[in-house]
């Protein structure tokens, strides 16, 4: 291999840039011990969270006009509003933000306002927008109920073992659905001023407006079953007497109010949240009402103030951000007896749930021992923390080494009893794969199925290595056929929950090499060959959140410090940490990290939705003229900014790269062809 004269071929600018962003990161850490970065999401959080205090009568002037000041700097050039940095306007999103600052009393002659309108009616108006968009404008007045697809409260009533119940709902989809029986069956209406109507994005005028649900574009298949059901609940819903719907409005009152969390929240996430505030608030519930106090207090450790601008979390990540933290920092050598590193730790081994939730109606049997996302969610532990907590908890050198074991064993016994039947791990419950209710005409944006998916797996089989279970156990072997059968033809793996084959195929090689697994197969070779294929003429990896609705973008990107990690990290475990494009990938990362340590990383690189509706992969991306195709957009999907993604993971990957030079045994990196560096 030729020498080459950059960044990398000294020594010492490696050690710097690993010091900085290890200092960095020891500066970032909370007094509690645990790491918590940002997570940035689109500006409806703050147009909705604008909503909601208008809705439970709790509008602060002040407030408003910082939210609005917010949405504002977040406007597309063309007066759009997008889903994620860089991204092309989006209708709903951008009537939503439109509505939000008219009811901030922003002028609609305003320059802002005037583009926005006209970007709005370009794409249709309101009544091309989504249906949750539709349900917010019929909150105010600005939609009609009766152009909302129908939700009878009733299926509260019907048993998990029935063909449908909200337990076949996703965990998320379930504590959104549940609150929306309740304002669907209402329809409470709180009528928005006559200066925030939206009369104006109405092409042909408010008065011609089609408030009837679009029919399926199939006249064959479950869409246009549900779709005639909705025509038969509609009828239904206008009888006088209707015999156990009482009864499916207390059940669900009664579900929302046990599932509050300790924090104030329903699933630590905005969505049920804001939508059980106003739920209950319908049902009489007054702002003063300890359920709605908790519930308002709690959202306040959402809320960023900055700048004169106020911005909305949808989610709070310190449990996933603290044990990725430990690794980078472990990886890149600090002890397993830093006190940094046992703070975090100890912080950890408290933050086990112990009790159980909602994932045990598929898994009776299963004893609780997972870890939540979030500081309080204690009915929704998920898979995918809990693998990475109990991965850092083993490595850690914790004076209370019975209590480490026992959350240890708690941990992988509950992962255990969580493997679904394909062999694979979802998010938060098993085999939650019932694709049916994915059809309803309801479920338009985001995803109502939590089906496994790879990314996920791969991180459990790491756990599960490091917990010594290998190739042979039948848990394991099940998992790695699973993954295995899920590569895509020419080399990499599907990413659910990160952007997106990058991150994908940087969870499935540690893991494999972590197992043993021989890391010289043809499989893992196709897979090396993807990764090098997309790098960057800098010398990067950048994967834009639009490849999960344009394969031909797949890996495609502008270069970013955590997928470039991500690309590094594929390339240690499959031994081509000195291959000539991990060399320029480690180049990359040093000639852009910052002063202070950090890196710079505006694209978003984590997901919430990609917008499938069923959690994963298609089978067949949808055709230019099919129902629910997805542009560049991604109008149906969510996707994430985690702030701290951009420092742990480039330091996870230059650490582990100087521990391969100086020739250490590191877990996850597989045996490099290279002695060294020539």
């Amino acid at each position: 291999m030729p020498a080459r004269a950059t960044s990398y071929s000294d020594p010492s600018r490696l050690d710097t840039a690993i010091s900085r962003a290890q200092e960095f990161l020891l500066d970032a850490q909370y007094p509690g011990g645990y790491w918590w970065g940002e997570l940035e999401s689109n500006p409806t959080m703050e147009a909705e969270y604008l909503l909601l205090t208008h809705f439970l009568g709790t509008a602060d002037p002040e407030r408003w006009r910082k939210l609005a000041n917010h949405i504002l700097r977040k406007q597309n050039d063309d007066g759009a509003w997008g889903q994620f940095y860089g991204a092309p306007g989006d209708l709903s999103t951008s009537t939503e933000c439109y509505f939000a600052l008219k009811l901030a009393g922003v002028s609609p002659d305003a320059p802002q306002m005037r583009k926005a309108r006209d970007f709005i009616l370009s794409g249709g108006g309101v009544a091309n927008t989504r249906v949750f968009t539709k349900i917010w404008l019929s909150l105010f007045g600005q939609w009609e109920w009766e152009g909302v697809p129908s939700m009878p409260a009733e299926m509260m009533l019907l048993p998990s073992w029935f063909p449908i119940s909200i337990y076949d709902f996703s965990s998320w989809a379930r504590a959104t659905i549940v609150p929306m029986f309740i304002l669907m069956d209402r329809k409470p209406i709180r009528p928005a001023p006559g200066s925030a109507c939206l009369d104006e994005l109405y092409p042909g005028g408010r008065a011609a407006a089609d408030y009837s649900v679009k029919q399926p574009s199939r006249l064959i298949g479950w869409e246009t079953f549900f779709y005639a059901g909705d025509k038969i609940l509609k009828q239904l819903d206008r009888l006088p007497w209707k015999p156990t719907r009482g009864q499916a409005i207390r059940k669900a009152e009664e579900w929302i109010v046990s599932h509050q969390e300790a924090d104030g929240s329903w699933g630590g996430i905005q969505p049920p949240w804001v939508y059980s505030l106003m739920a209950l608030h319908t049902l009489g519930y007054s702002t003063r009402h300890p359920v709605i106090e908790r519930g308002l207090a709690g959202l306040e450790n959402f809320i960023i103030e900055e700048d004169d601008t106020m911005r909305v979390q949808a989610c709070v990540s310190p449990v996933w951000d603290t044990p990725l933290t430990i690794a980078a920092l472990l990886d890149s050598g600090l002890p397993p007896d830093h006190p940094a590193l046992i703070r975090a730790g100890q912080w950890l081994l408290k933050e086990q749930v112990l009790e159980g939730g909602d994932w045990q109606v598929k898994a009776k049997s299963v004893p609780p021992g997972g870890w939540a996302f979030e500081f309080h969610n204690d009915l929704y532990p998920d898979l995918d923390d809990t693998a990475e907590i109990v991965i850092a908890l083993q490595r850690l050198s914790l004076s209370s080494h019975k209590e480490k074991r026992d959350a240890i064993d708690r941990g992988i016994a509950w992962v255990l009893g969580m493997q679904s039947s394909n062999g694979g791990w979802a998010a938060f419950d098993k085999d939650n794969t019932k694709f049916l209710v994915s059809k309803i005409p309801f479920a338009d944006f985001g995803e109502t199925l939590d089906p496994p998916s790879v990314d996920v797996t791969a991180h459990v089989l790491e756990m599960l290595a490091h917990a010594g279970y290998g190739m042979g156990h039948p848990a394991v072997d099940r998992a790695v056929e699973y993954v295995l059968s899920e590569q895509e033809a020419d080399g990499p793996w599907f990413g659910r929950w990160g952007v997106n084959y990058i991150y994908g195929t940087a969870a499935v090689l540690p893991a494999l090499a972590t197992l043993g697994f021989d890391m010289s197969t043809e499989l893992v070779r196709r897979a090396v060959d993807w990764i090098i294929e997309h790098q960057n003429p800098d010398g990067g990896w950048g994967e834009s959140c639009s490849s999960y609705a344009d394969p031909s973008l797949r890996g495609t990107g502008p270069s970013t410090a955590s997928q470039t990690a991500w690309g590094l990290l594929s390339l240690l475990a499959a031994g081509q940490g000195c291959h000539e494009a991990a060399l320029r990938g480690i180049d990359y990362l040093l000639m852009t990290q910052q002063a202070d340590g950090s890196w710079d990383e505006p694209y978003f690189t984590g997901t919430g939705f990609p917008g499938y509706g069923v959690g994963q992969r298609p089978e067949r991306y949808p055709m230019p003229d099919d129902q629910g195709r997805q542009g560049a957009g991604l109008p149906n999907g969510f996707m994430i900014n985690y702030h701290m993604y951009r420092n742990y993971w480039p330091l996870t990957a230059l650490g582990r790269y100087r521990r391969l030079l100086r020739g250490e045994r590191v877990i996850g990196v597989g045996a490099s062809e290279y002695a060294g560096i020539t």
